[in-house]
């Protein structure tokens, strides 16, 4: 029989996964704390106290 029995790739699917995601979410973090990013954030986070003026909300 092979080497490749469904306990190893589910093994290596699991573990593959698991560093992939983990990948994902580094590289979200990374990608929200960029310098760059710091105005808009800001311009973004004052969006709720700004007075809308529409009246047929």
């Amino acid at each position: 029989m092979s080497g490749l029995d469904y306990e190893t790739v589910a093994s290596f699917a699991q573990q593959g996964g698991t560093l992939y995601f983990a990948a994902i979410f580094v590289a979200g973090v990374v990608w929200a704390l960029l310098p760059g990013r710091r105005e808009a954030y800001r311009n973004l986070s004052r969006l709720p106290l700004e007075n809308d003026e529409a009246e047929d909300v």
